[in-house]
């Protein structure tokens, strides 16, 4: 399976009604080559959602833009 794309786009209201806040985050700041390469891994997904960046699951990822 190929890595998905670096980040998606969702926007705050939809990530509200998704509960994202349950899922571990960092800041849009950080880096996201750092944070896959020592914690989540080349194939994981993730998605933008205010000033924080979320490792969501797929169906979630499928989702965003």
């Amino acid at each position: 399976m190929p890595r998905p794309p670096r980040v998606k786009y969702l926007d705050v209201e939809s990530g509200k009604q998704m509960h994202i806040s349950e899922y571990p985050n960092f800041s849009a700041t950080g880096s996201v080559i750092g944070m896959r390469k020592l914690y989540y891994g080349d194939r994981a997904y993730l998605v933008r959602c205010g000033s924080f960046i979320y490792k969501v699951p797929r169906h979630i990822w499928d989702m965003a833009h």
